[in-house]
């Protein structure tokens, strides 16, 4: 049985714990977060509106499959740390660009690959909590 309580909470919860989830990925780079435990408090909003609302629902919000995030997420990680072999610096070395983001800062490897950490992160948590069978 759903509860209507929990079920109300969570379509608020949602969207403030997917924003916070972006502000830790983006300040992991000078203080603790970043793209391992973004993706954690991410993928735990989405488990928290898979257990209020049934798997049916989530995998309405969910924008693509979980396979989906875990291949992009390796490869955009891989990625970042290949740019440094193509500009003949050893690899996964840091690179920054002259570009900046308001309230991120400056595009970098960095930032690329923890963003790549976070989308493993959420496709493989979510990917588990969605093959669950959880009592409805």
């Amino acid at each position: 049985m759903i509860s209507r309580i929990l079920s109300t909470a969570t379509r608020a919860l949602l969207p403030i714990l997917l924003l916070f989830s972006f502000f830790v990925l983006v300040r992991g780079h000078q203080e603790p977060g970043g793209g391992f435990v973004g993706g954690l408090i991410a993928a735990m909003a989405f488990a928290l509106y898979t257990i209020a609302n049934g798997i049916t629902h989530a995998r309405l919000i969910f924008p693509l499959q979980p396979n989906v995030f875990i291949v992009g997420g390796l490869l955009l990680a891989m990625g970042s740390g290949m740019v440094s072999l193509f500009l003949g610096r050893p690899g996964f070395t840091s690179l920054w660009g002259t570009f900046e983001f308001p309230l991120v800062g400056p595009l970098s490897t960095p930032l690329l690959f923890d963003i790549g950490v976070y989308m493993v992160v959420l496709g493989v948590t979510t990917g588990i909590i969605f093959t669950l069978k959880l009592k409805q």
